[in-house]
């Protein structure tokens, strides 16, 4: 089944146009990873998709087109996007941060997920009530993923996931 469908992607900042007519398919359940070289279009590429920038095309997840839907609405359809640079929100806690990861979903269900993650990574765990603003690079990274996965994504877009990792802990993201 084809999870993500993107046929004729045109995005860019102002007048800078930097896709020109991408074409992508992911079917459910395929990790995809694109690489180039700086500036080849990566990061603007997940950010057309989960609705960070303007763009033209289709964008099919699923059977909804979410070209122009505002990134908060992707979310409910399943989009979950770590963004290069982490993107934690630096004045709230660890916990906070989670809890605003799984919004969209029922307290128990955010409880048990929280649990999930800090076995995954246990520093944060170890930082639950530290300000994410406070914390080192990596453990920014490590919060900004498990926050990411907080609301059970059906796509999720990492830009750049090992920035400021340690290898041992890269090795267990990917």
């Amino acid at each position: 089944m084809t999870l993500l469908a993107v046929k004729d992607l045109v995005a860019g900042y102002g007048p800078v146009q930097v896709l020109d007519g991408l074409d992508l398919a992911v079917e459910a359940g395929e990790i995809v990873v694109v690489l180039g070289a700086n500036g080849a279009g990566k990061t603007t590429t997940l950010r057309a998709l989960s609705g960070m920038i303007p763009a033209k095309g289709s964008v099919r997840l699923k059977d909804a087109e979410v070209i122009g839907r505002k990134p908060e609405d992707l979310v409910g359809l399943g989009v979950a996007h770590v963004p290069q640079g982490r993107g934690t929100f630096p004045d709230l806690t660890v916990e906070e941060n989670l809890r605003v990861g799984g919004f969209t979903r029922p307290t128990d269900e955010v409880t048990a997920d929280m649990d999930r993650w800090f076995e995954v990574f246990p520093r944060l765990k170890e930082r639950l009530d530290q300000t994410a603003g406070s914390m080192s690079g990596g453990e920014q990274q490590m919060l900004a993923i498990a926050r990411a996965l907080m609301s059970r994504p059906t796509l999720l877009l990492l830009d750049e996931p090992s920035l400021g990792l340690a290898p041992l802990v890269t090795r267990d993201v990917f």
